[in-house]
């Protein structure tokens, strides 16, 4: 029998994240066979059982910061840690929802644990979670959870938290009970909802930690072992899921939910206090993905391709081609030799839409991967994407920032496989590169980073001044630590015209000394803007 108290404290939050992930590892697969909205893609299950693995290792981990000492962690530490693993964790749509509520009910619970805490708790994250989804839909998790936090408001004043936890689970239970008759194609496909099975399962588990009795599972639904997913659930809608985590502003933020929305559907973001979970269905993941970029800092991109039967079908083979902008010689030969067609960006000299248009004619393919590697390009590439499609050539471009990114992208991209996870692996490998690069100041300015003379070294991370030096390699090696500290297994550097190899080899070292089971790559890109590139994946 596990540890439990008839309160929300932090044992109480261990025992329920545990049991949780335990009863959705029994459940994951049946949640994953009635999965069939908002897309039939059978995943359900699994979204939530890794947004709760997620939750129970941050909650484990300050446990284990606890160990040598006599005392527990408080309520506190423990609901925000269980909030924030959700959030950093959450997968799919049904995930983010679920890292939402969590996280709606760690801000009511880092103040009490008692039953009328758990009460306001319940309703918090009914309330966020629904002002986390762009355009909520009844008969759906959201509807399961608000039930849940109704029925908790209804139990008695002097009801411990067993009780207000058993209410609130009877309620959900029984909103799941109406979702076929709420939800059109759950009615169709004879099922419940299987993002509010999930929300069911999950406060089953917090029943059992709060009273040491788990409650009876049932639900009135077609079995999961033999429901059919109905094909007009399968077909029709955006191609990509695209899910990042993202720092930013709030403003940002709100702004990014406006973009988002035009470009596609089932959009949830969550979070708060300068990092968000950022979850959308679009048939443009790069576009997707350049919000998140003009919003803040996206990471940790994965990006999802619903099945090429969805968009676009091609049973047979087309003929392919990458377009890449490059800032010297250097990286054009190395671009060339992975058979692609380059755009010389020279110092001081962006190259105009006329030129990638000629450049995507040049290469001669019904199907081109288009990387700007500028940031100032987007625009430009954009007007040159929109031009060939109006030629019939299909375009995809990709939203690279930096050279170092667009290798990485080239480095996947595999013209036998199909067109849209070509472009989905080329995406996911652009978005997973941090880039940086080193410049000299040319005046006194005010930076990020402080205030610079002229001929100081500056070091760019992903854009903005981080570092400001005397010479390139005491800059390169703090630019190096400051990029590694987030973790990184391969470290690229492209050296500019006059560089010497010695700062590669001492950059290499630097590296190898300080950073075990990182690798690292050196490229001479010849006459370009800046005397080094960094890039980190």
């Amino acid at each position: 029998m596990p540890q439990t108290a008839d309160d929300m404290g932090a044992v109480a939050v261990r025992t329920w994240c545990s049991l949780a992930l335990e009863a959705l590892g029994r459940e994951r697969e049946a949640i994953d066979a009635i999965n069939v909205y908002p897309v039939a893609d059978g995943d359900t299950g699994t979204n939530l059982y890794l947004t709760v693995e997620s939750a129970t290792q941050a909650v484990e981990a300050v446990f284990a910061a606890h160990e040598t000492g006599t005392t527990v962690p408080v309520a506190a530490d423990a609901v925000r840690a269980m909030a924030h693993g959700a959030l950093i964790g959450a997968r799919g749509n049904s995930g983010t929802i679920l890292a939402q509520l969590l996280r709606g009910m760690a801000g009511v619970l880092a103040d009490g644990h008692d039953a009328d805490h758990l009460r306001r708790a319940l309703t918090r994250a009914a309330a966020s979670a629904r002002q986390a989804v762009a355009h909520p839909v009844e008969g759906t998790v959201l509807t399961v959870a608000t039930a849940a936090a109704e029925a908790a408001g209804r139990a008695a004043d002097d009801a411990g938290t067993a009780a207000v936890a058993r209410a609130a689970y009877e309620g959900a239970r029984t909103a799941l009970e109406a979702t076929p008759g709420q939800l059109a194609v759950l009615g169709r496909a004879g099922v419940v909802d299987a993002g509010g099975r999930g929300l069911v399962t999950v406060l089953g588990a917090l029943v059992e930690a709060v009273s040491g009795r788990a409650p009876e599972r049932t639900y009135v639904a077609v079995p999961a072992a033999v429901v059919p997913v109905p094909q007009d659930c399968a077909e029709g809608g955006p191609a990509f899921e695209v899910i990042y985590l993202l720092e930013a502003t709030d403003n940002a933020v709100d702004r990014l939910r406006a973009r988002l929305d035009r470009l596609g559907d089932s959009l949830v973001v969550v979070g708060g206090d300068g990092l968000w979970n950022v979850h959308v269905h679009v048939d443009d993941a790069g576009a997707a993905v350049e919000a998140g970029v003009e919003a803040g800092r996206p990471y940790r991109i994965r990006i999802t391709h619903f099945g090429a039967d969805r968009v676009h079908p091609h049973t047979e083979p087309v003929q392919r081609a990458v377009v890449v902008v490059v800032p010297g010689d250097g990286l054009r030969g190395l671009c060339k030799e992975a058979g692609a067609t380059t755009v010389l960006a020279r110092p001081g000299e962006p190259p105009a839409s006329g030129e990638l248009v000629d450049a995507i004619r040049r290469a001669h393919a019904r199907e081109v991967v288009l990387l700007p590697n500028d940031a100032e390009l987007r625009h430009t590439a954009a007007a040159a994407a929109e031009q060939a499609r109006a030629e019939g050539v299909r375009v995809a471009l990709i939203p690279t920032r930096a050279a170092v990114q667009g290798i990485a992208a080239l480095a996947v991209h595999e013209p036998d496989r199909s067109f849209d996870e070509d472009v989905v692996a080329m995406t996911a490998a652009a978005g997973a590169t941090r880039y940086a690069e080193l410049a000299v100041a040319e005046r006194q300015s005010w930076t990020m980073a402080g205030i610079c003379q002229a001929d100081d070294i500056l070091g760019l991370i992903d854009g903005d001044v981080a570092v400001i030096g005397e010479d390139v390699p005491e800059t390169a090696r703090n630019v190096l630590d400051r990029m590694l500290a987030a973790g990184g297994e391969l470290v690229t550097l492209v050296l500019g015209e006059d560089v010497p190899d010695s700062l590669a080899d001492e950059l290499e070292e630097h590296v190898r000394e300080g950073y075990l089971a990182v690798d690292t790559v050196v490229y001479r890109g010849g006459l370009q803007c800046a005397p080094l590139l960094i890039g980190v994946e």
